[in-house]
C-alpha cells in the first residue's frame, strides 16, 4: 500500500475546503471519500481525471498525490488519466483511501469534562501541527495558545517532530491537552488584584511535591520506578515555591494527612451535584475538612452523581466552566478577608464574611470515585479545593428566615455581590451556635460558580 504524507498547511486547507473548489456545474456529483474510519462528502466532476481527484484530496486534506491509493468496489483507480465516469462512479459512491498505518499516529486527546477528539498525524509532522489540528477540530474549545502538550511527563516543544516522538513502530504516545488554571492573589495596598493565569507544565498531575512543616516546597519529577512510601498522597498545589500559604491553611493540610495516615478513608457526601468528600482527623471522630476534586464536579469526567458531560466544556451555570470550581473556591477565600486587610501569614484572622479556609491540594486515595478502577500511581492523582469543616447545627433550610441576624445576613450579600456568585441559596449557608454567647452566625460555603467569565443578561 502507498504511503499517506500531508502536504498542506492549516491555511490552504480551510480556503481550499473538501467540496472541489466550489463547482456546482450540472455533471458535478456527490461522492463519499472513507479515510482512517471516518466518511467525509466530497463533492467531483464525472469529467474529472482520477489524478485531479487525487490532487482534490491533496489540496483539501493534505495527502501527497504520489502517495494516495485511491479503491472503488474493490479495485484499485490506477490509471490517473482515466476519468471518474470511465470506472463507473456516479453520485453517492464510496471511495476508499488506503495508506500505510504505520506512518500514520492515531492520537486521542480527551479532556477533564469527558470531551474526546480522535486525529489522525503523520509521524513527518511537528508538535504545532498537531496543537493546530485540535484547536480546529476542537471548533474553538481549544485555544492555539492554551494547549500544552505532554508526552511522558515532558512538555513537547512545538518543532518536535512525531517521527522523533515515536522511535518505534510499537511506542506508545500519550499526549495530554491541558487548559488549567491557577488564581494569584496580588495585594493591592488593602485589597487583592486576583488573576487568573494557566497552570505551568511542571506542576501538573505528573509532578508531585513534598510539603515538610515549614520548609520550602520541594518537587521533583515522578518516574514508573518510584516508590511510595504511603497509600495516599496529600500535598498542597504551590504553583510559586517562595510563596508561603497562610498557616490556618498549612495545618489544614496537616491535619487532613495526619487523618489519612491513620486509614480514616475520605467519606462521600451524599448531598449535593458533584463529589465532595468528609476528611477526618487522626482519630476518627470528627471531620476536619471537606475535598472536592475538579474531575468530579457536575458535568466532569468522573462525576459520581451520573450527571452528563458538558459537551462544550461550560458548566452547570451560564459563565463558568467545568474543572474550575476548586479554583473560585479557593479565590472566594482569598477575596474574603478581613476588615483590617489582606491576611499576614500567621493571621488566624476570619474574613469578613467567614469563608472558611480554603486551599489547592493533589490527593489520592482509593476512596475517591475512578470510573476506570483505581491503581496508584501519579495518572490518578485527583487535583481540587480543601476547605475546613465548620461545625454547625444545620442550613438555612432547617430554619426560618427570622432566625438570622440582620448583620450576618448582610455580610453573605456583600461577599456575593462582590463574587458575583451565580449560585447563592439557603442549603449552602450554614447555621453555626456560640453557646456561651448565645450567638449564631451565617457561614458561606459552596462558591464553585462565583466569578462567573461572562454574565449574561
Amino acid at each position: 500500500m502507498s504511503i499517506a504524507g500531508v502536504a498542506l498547511s492549516p491555511a490552504i486547507e480551510e480556503s481550499a475546503g473538501f467540496n472541489g473548489y466550489g463547482q456546482t456545474l450540472s455533471d458535478s456529483i456527490l461522492i463519499f471519500l472513507s479515510v482512517a474510519g471516518s466518511v467525509i462528502p466530497m463533492r467531483i466532476m464525472e469529467s474529472d481525471s482520477i489524478a485531479s481527484v487525487k490532487l482534490r484530496i491533496q489540496n483539501s486534506r493534505g495527502f501527497f498525490v504520489r502517495k494516495q491509493k485511491l479503491v472503488f468496489e474493490g479495485r484499485e483507480l490506477a490509471r490517473n488519466n482515466s476519468r471518474v465516469q470511465d470506472y463507473g462512479i456516479v453520485d453517492g459512491n464510496v471511495l476508499h483511501l488506503v495508506f500505510k498505518l504505520s506512518d500514520i499516529l492515531a492520537i486521542t486527546v480527551r479532556t477533564i469534562c469527558g470531551k474526546k477528539l480522535e486525529l489522525h498525524i503523520a509521524r513527518g509532522r511537528n508538535v504545532a501541527y498537531v496543537k493546530e489540528q485540535i484547536a480546529k477540530k476542537g471548533k474553538g474549545f481549544f485555544n492555539l495558545m492554551d494547549q500544552e502538550l505532554v508526552c511522558d511527563g515532558e512538555e513537547l516543544e512545538d518543532q518536535i517532530l512525531i517521527t522523533d516522538i515515536c522511535k518505534n513502530n510499537n511506542a506508545m504516545v500519550h499526549l495530554l491537552v491541558r487548559k488549567s488554571a491557577k488564581v494569584r492573589a496580588i495585594p493591592v495596598e488593602r485589597d487583592f488584584e486576583v488573576s487568573v493565569e494557566t497552570l505551568p507544565l511542571n506542576e501538573g498531575p505528573d509532578t508531585v511535591g513534598h510539603y515538610l512543616g515549614g520548609t520550602p516546597y520541594v518537587k521533583h519529577q515522578v518516574t514508573k520506578k518510584t516508590i511510595l512510601p504511603r497509600d495516599f498522597i496529600l500535598e498542597p498545589l504551590l504553583i510559586n515555591s517562595k510563596i508561603q500559604l497562610p498557616l490556618v491553611t498549612k495545618e489544614l493540610i496537616d491535619s487532613t494527612f495526619d487523618g489519612l495516615e491513620r486509614g480514616n478513608s475520605p467519606i462521600r457526601s451524599s448531598e449535593g451535584s458533584g463529589g465532595a468528600y468528609f476528611m477526618q482527623d487522626s482519630s476518627g471522630q470528627k471531620y476536619i475538612s471537606v475535598f472536592k476534586p475538579i474531575d468530579e464536579e457536575p458535568m466532569a469526567l468522573s462525576n459520581p452523581r451520573g450527571l452528563p458531560l458538558s459537551l462544550d466544556g461550560e458548566g452547570l451555570k451560564k459563565g463558568t466552566r467545568v474543572g474550575e470550581g476548586a479554583l473560585r473556591e479557593v479565590a472566594a477565600f482569598l477575596l474574603d478577608h478581613p476588615m483590617a486587610g489582606p491576611r499576614s501569614y500567621g493571621s488566624g484572622e476570619k474574613g469578613f464574611a467567614g469563608v472558611p479556609p480554603t486551599v489547592m491540594v493533589k490527593c489520592l486515595h482509593r476512596g475517591f470515585n475512578y470510573p476506570e478502577g483505581y491503581e496508584f500511581g501519579s495518572k490518578n492523582i485527583k487535583i481540587g479545593s480543601l476547605q475546613m469543616f465548620i461545625d454547625n447545627v444545620g442550613s438555612c433550610e432547617d430554619f426560618g428566615p427570622r432566625a438570622f441576624p440582620v448583620k450576618e445576613v448582610h455580610k453573605i450579600s456583600v461577599l456575593d455581590i462582590r463574587l458575583a456568585n451565580a449560585d447563592r441559596h439557603a442549603g449552602n449557608i450554614l447555621v453555626t451556635r456560640n453557646h456561651e454567647e448565645d450567638r449564631v452566625s451565617l457561614v458561606p460555603i459552596d462558591h464553585g460558580y462565583c466569578l462567573p467569565e461572562s454574565v449574561i443578561v
